[in-house]
């Protein structure tokens, strides 16, 4: 059975630049099924926006990013992504918009998460993750 992980912006950061932080992760990822969610998808367009990359490097992005499947947005994912932005809100844990999609997708997709950052999820109940940050 192949295993499915939705991948953090920072974990494809890392491994995209060759950071040896993306060392860590190269090993969880290893014959799974990937995915990024359509949050981070774009999250990267804006990386290549911000930091003016010519068109080779954006290339070698899109190419890299044919590793993973893309989840866009549907009714389903909206209303997974409400129910995370809800339960944050009563519970006193915020969580940013970006991160609650990222979320949504792992829980719509029982998908463990792989993320540097495991303090920006931890509001979500139900959500499993894989982080080698302390």
């Amino acid at each position: 059975m192949i295993t499915s992980l939705v991948v953090d912006t920072n974990v494809i950061s890392f491994i995209f630049k060759q950071d040896t932080r993306g060392d860590l992760y190269k090993p969880h990822l290893a014959d799974k099924l990937l995915i990024i969610s359509f949050m981070t998808k774009a999250e990267l367009d804006q990386w290549t926006l911000l930091n003016k990359w010519g068109d080779a490097k954006r290339r070698d992005l899109a190419q890299y990013l044919k590793n993973f499947v893309v989840i866009n947005s549907d009714s389903n994912l909206c209303l997974r992504w409400a129910e995370i932005k809800t339960q944050a809100k009563v519970t006193g844990r915020p969580i940013e918009t970006a991160d609650a999609w990222i979320a949504a997708t792992a829980l719509l997709y029982r998908a463990t998460l792989v993320t540097h950052n495991r303090r920006d999820f931890l509001g979500v109940s139900g959500l499993n993750i894989i982080c080698e940050s302390s």
